[in-house]
């Protein structure tokens, strides 16, 4: 690892006991002196987290006193439970400090806690219902508090039967009415519910079915979808009615039996469309079930029996296949759990005890034999295995594991029998962060379905408007009769709905959210996708991402043939340290099973070297610098020097104070799947891929050409880094940032897309880049940037094909060509053409 590169980072976290680092905060605060600063920002062995947020403040010079500060964050009265808020809009520590002294003033409140690194804040309060006013007293202090849904009453139920965006909507508002629920939040993405309420589930779940939908507890899904497929559904009862009057009226039977048939199909397949249309019109939403109602109902008034019940039943049986298809894009979520186990073997003294893992506690010892699952995070205790990450990390091969290795819920022991100490409770485990990451990202909304939102929302009511404008206007001017213009306009009620035109965004931003998550990449939501797929140059830090950021001997040269004496020297004298380029020739030795001698007076001399005595006489290992200073020739080496310097080494001379023994070069090696990663995103079309570095020049062009990186900037501090960005932003191109997570924060978050490898072993990464690696490798960026890109295509057809289909159907409707099953048949195929072009995405590898 390079010195000046990385030097500034490592004295910021490395000692706290829980480092934690705003990537998205940092660049409007530490970013102009970033090496001085974070080494006061995070705190020393002294600082414990609760008074990090108070040591922090000096990072922005608020000339606050660190005791000034400590009293809010200590003053936790016992037994009183705080809530937490994630807060929005906090870009200096300092910030911290003023939402605290801020809210400490509001009657009521007893303590708050505001950890900047994290954006989170734990407010105590004598009363519930103070917590309230939380986020509008946060409001006027000009940020923005959303209580976290883990810590409130909020309980989760999975959806059954929204088939499109409105549905949310008619849920929503129709909930919102009753007292007893205090906030509700339907996602139509996810098919979940989120709602915080004083009453009962079975008062919850009627509510849900009054507005005709079906609701369960999310853990209760299973359980209720294997019992629903006992019954034969309502629109396979229709059909049948439908196709008995429809052969009937071939037959001699009498026009009122066919009549009946068709109306006991409208009644058995539009009951729930008609009551899921009345709550809607009750609370004040205008969706689909209201369209198709209107229209089956219109067209049974004049007397276009037939029409009407089959839109009746091409509506519920296009509703049944998008609810199939979209369960199968919101499954590639809901299998990520099942990849825990539900039980481990708990090893208690000489005995082994089966416990299901909601019960096993931080610390317990897990025993995993070959071929299961971990049931939770640990660190191995005894043993050694083979273990498949590509649930976690998604990458193609197994990793050795041994003792001291961290292990991860969800992967599989292939090989030797391990012993775990828990690390992490099964709701703490990183695939559990996974998923509830990635259901977080799909709920949030892309800046190309808020617009189609919007367009929805105003295009809905105008062609409800003009269809009732149809129907009246034209026969009450004498042009045509009053049944030609009502079936006209009921046509172009299912017309206006837009149901294609809303799902067409985020069901393909489900897939590919998904589809990214079984793959080792978190998006964190539909806008970081978009900007992904529009990137035209990516940025990479060098130590660490593109290298090992481990370095190794890369050669060794003795001027008196005494190879491994000179190993064996340098190894005495730089056992005694712990820098990297030290540790890098003691495992080469060790390697080579070279041991060290019998030295003594081991001396550090300070940024040149080190010093010992071995028999007698003294030698030294350090820079050509260090000898030089001593008067030692080096006209020998000299060009070695010169030239092993320019192919990007580091270069450790060894000798006494009279002659030069030889030396030893040492390199940061390239990753393996580097240089496949960067062919790969060059086949992709990826613009321009820069190196950003804080080593020499000389390493710096000896990496470029082995790895194929098109441009390179050299000798860069950390906030060097973020003038780089900036320049390639200023020469017009939309530039992702890759980075390890914690270091080279700024850059982070200036570039227009921060992505962070690693993910797997850093919670810090996971919360707060824009879209994170869990592998430690940048094997999975070309997919996800190849994801992102057809991810994008895919909406555009989308979004066109159910314009133009709009548009075919309303230019239609006026010559007589469209018939009103037609237009059913069009506006649900539309609907479920885009959902199944969406689903390419769950398939792309």
């Amino acid at each position: 690892m390079s010195r000046t590169e990385k030097e500034p980072q490592a004295s910021c976290c490395s000692s706290h006991a829980e480092p934690e680092f705003n990537v998205k905060s940092t660049s409007s605060c530490c970013s102009e002196e970033y090496a001085s600063t974070t080494s006061t920002c995070c705190g020393s062995d002294t600082n414990t987290k609760e008074d990090q947020t108070a040591t922090t403040s000096s990072c922005c010079n608020t000339g606050e006193s660190k005791d000034e500060q400590v009293e809010p964050v200590d003053r936790e009265p016992k037994g009183t439970k705080p809530l937490e808020f994630k807060i929005h809009g906090m870009d200096c520590p300092s910030c911290a400090a003023t939402i605290e002294k801020g809210l400490l003033k509001t009657e009521g409140i007893q303590s708050v806690r505001v950890n900047y690194g994290t954006g989170k804040m734990a407010v105590s309060a004598n009363d519930r219902s103070v917590y309230d006013l939380v986020p509008d007293q946060v409001h006027k202090l000009g940020f923005k508090a959303e209580p976290l849904v883990k810590n409130t009453n909020m309980q989760t139920y999975k959806i059954e039967g929204m088939d499109c965006g409105s549905c949310a909507m008619t849920i929503k508002k129709h909930l919102s009415k009753n007292p007893t629920i205090q906030a509700v939040h339907v996602n139509f993405s996810t098919g979940k519910m989120q709602i915080d309420h004083s009453t009962n589930q079975n008062e919850i779940i009627k509510e849900v079915q009054r507005a005709g939908f079906d609701a369960s507890l999310d853990s209760q899904r299973q359980g209720t979808a294997n019992q629903k497929k006992k019954w034969i559904s309502t629109t396979t009862i229709s059909g049948i009615f439908l196709a008995l009057g429809f052969i009937g009226s071939f037959t001699s039977v009498t026009p009122g039996f066919i009549t009946a048939l068709y109306a006991v199909a409208i009644l058995i397949g539009g009951f729930k469309p008609a009551k899921s249309a009345f709550y809607a019109i009750k609370s004040g939403s205008l969706d689909m079930n209201v369209l198709m109602s209107s229209a089956a109902i219109g067209a049974a008034l004049i007397g276009e029996w037939f029409e009407g019940a089959t839109v009746v039943w091409l509506f519920a049986l296009g509703n049944t296949l998008q609810n199939r298809s979209i369960e199968r894009t919101r499954e590639s979520i809901r299998s990520l759990i099942n990849l825990t186990p539900s039980e481990a073997t708990i090893k208690s003294g000489d005995q082994l005890i089966r416990k299901p893992v909601e019960e096993v506690e931080v610390n317990a010892i897990i025993v995993i034999k070959p071929g299961e699952k971990i049931p939770l995070d640990g660190e191995i205790l005894s043993g050694t295995s083979s273990i498949n990450q590509a649930p976690i990390t998604g990458e193609s091969l197994p990793v050795d594991k041994q003792l001291g290795d961290t292990v991860y819920a969800g992967t599989v022991n292939e090989s030797g029998s391990l012993e775990v100490k828990v690390t992490k409770l099964v709701e703490d485990t990183t695939i559990a962060k996974i998923i509830h990451l990635v259901e977080e990202a799909q709920e949030k909304k892309a800046p190309t379905q808020a617009f189609v939102d919007r367009f929805a929302n105003v295009y809905t009511p105008i062609v409800f408007s003009l269809a009732l404008l149809v129907m009246v206007v034209p026969p009450l001017f004498g042009f045509g009769s009053w049944g030609e213009w009502v079936y006209k306009g009921l046509a172009l009620l299912v017309v206006a709905c837009p149901c294609a035109l809303v799902i067409s965004t985020p069901v393909a931003i489900v897939s590919a959210i998904g589809n990214a998550a079984k793959n080792g990449v978190l998006i964190k939501g539909g806008t970081f996708l978009e900007k992904a797929g529009s990137i035209q140059a990516i940025a990479f830090d060098k130590t660490g991402t593109l290298t090992e950021g481990k370095p190794k001997v890369a050669e060794v040269i003795s001027l008196y043939n005494n190879r491994e004496e000179l190993i064996g020297i340098t190894r005495t004298i730089e056992e005694h340290s712990t820098h990297p380029i030290a540790k890098a020739i003691t495992i080469y030795a060790e390697e080579r099973k070279i041991s060290a001698k019998k030295g003594e007076d081991f001396k550090a001399i300070a940024g040149k070297g080190a010093q010992a005595t071995i028999n007698g006489i003294e030698y030294f290992a350090g820079k050509p610098k260090l000898f030089e200073d001593m008067e030692v020739p080096l006209n020998e080496i000299e060009e070695r020097i010169e030239l092993l310097q320019r192919n990007g080494n580091t270069l450790v001379v060894v000798g006494t104070r009279t002659e030069v023994l030889g030396l030893i070069a040492v390199a940061d090696s390239i990753r393996d799947i580097t240089v496949q990663s960067i062919q790969k995103l060059k086949q992709v079309g990826m613009g321009e891929m820069v190196m950003l570095t804080g080593d020499n020049d000389g390493t710096a062009k000896k990496i470029v050409a082995e790895t194929g990186i098109d441009r390179y900037f050299a000798e860069l501090l950390p906030e060097d880094k973020v003038a780089v960005v900036k320049k390639l932003q200023d020469e017009g191109k939309s530039v992702a940032m890759v980075g390890d997570g914690i270091n080279d924060a700024p850059a982070l978050a200036t570039a227009d897309l921060g992505i962070a490898m690693g993910g797997a072993g850093t919670d810090t990464a996971m919360e707060t880049a824009d879209i994170v690696l869990m592998a430690d490798n940048l094997e999975k960026l070309p997919h996800t940037i190849r994801l992102s890109r057809r991810a994008m295509n895919i909406i555009k057809q989308n979004v066109w094909f159910s314009l133009i289909t709009k548009v075919a159907a309303l230019a239609l409707i006026f010559p007589g060509f469209l018939t009103l099953w037609m237009a059913v048949l069009s506006d649900t195929g539309a609907a479920l053409l885009v959902i199944l072009n969406s689903m390419r995405l769950l398939r792309q590898k």
